[in-house]
This record gives C-alpha cells, sequence and structure tokens, in this order.
C-alpha cells in the first residue's frame, strides 16, 4: 500500500473531475527528517503512503511495544506513532479530505470500492 501521493498545483486535479486536490497538512517531522503529511485523505511519510485513518492505541494489537517505544503516543496510523495533538490535526485534515466528493465514475467506483471493502471487512472477511 505504500504508493507515492503526488500534488499539483491549486488550479490542476489529478483525475480530470475539475476538483481540485487537497494540499498536504504537515503533521510532524521524524527522527531522520521526514516529513508526515495528510495528502489527498492519506497520512503520508515523506510522501509515500501509509495509512488512510488512524488507530487509537487502545485498539492497537501491538500497543505496549509502541507505549514502551514511545511514551506519548495516544494514536498510530500505519507504523507512525502520533501523540494526541498530532492525532488531532492528522485526523481533521482526514475528515476535510473524506468529505470532499468526486462525482467523475471513477471517483464513484473508488467510493463503492471502499464501502465494499469495509463491509467485507466488518463481516470478517480479510
Amino acid at each position: 500500500m505504500n504508493t507515492p501521493a503526488t500534488t499539483t498545483g491549486p488550479d490542476v486535479a489529478q483525475d480530470g473531475s475539475g476538483s481540485t486536490p487537497l494540499e498536504a497538512v504537515y503533521i510532524k517531522t521524524t527522527q531522520d527528517g521526514r516529513k508526515v503529511e495528510v495528502i489527498d485523505g492519506w497520512v503520508c511519510l515523506g510522501g509515500v503512503r501509509e495509512a488512510d485513518n488512524l488507530i487509537a492505541m487502545d485498539e492497537h494489537p501491538n500497543r505496549q511495544a509502541i507505549a514502551k517505544a514511545v511514551p506519548g503516543a495516544t494514536h498510530v496510523a500505519g507504523r507512525l506513532p502520533l501523540t494526541l495533538p498530532e492525532a488531532a490535526v492528522a485526523q481533521g485534515a482526514l475528515s476535510i479530505a473524506q468529505r470532499q466528493f468526486d462525482a467523475s465514475p471513477a471517483g464513484i467506483t473508488q467510493r463503492l470500492r471502499k464501502a465494499v471493502w469495509a463491509k467485507t471487512a466488518a463481516e470478517g472477511v480479510e
């Protein structure tokens, strides 16, 4: 799932739908100097997609090891631990991206695909 997230100028849509893409929202910089940003509804590390949602530490299967390595972490996005203020900024940017509606045939197909996957995952199919 680690595909590069691309950003374009504010007047150019990536999918040809006529809507403008969202700007990158800065979250933090890692110890090795890479930026953590939310780009087009994805939490990205150095411009590469990591996750499209946040998981609270209480719900994460490896929470004890994460809490030991990063004591202030309250949420995880893929392999990125986030503190509460960072998670709040990331969740806000993800929510804004989710509210953007792409009415093109490709956008509608993508929304249906995500809905089907969410339903099958909720039913236990992985």
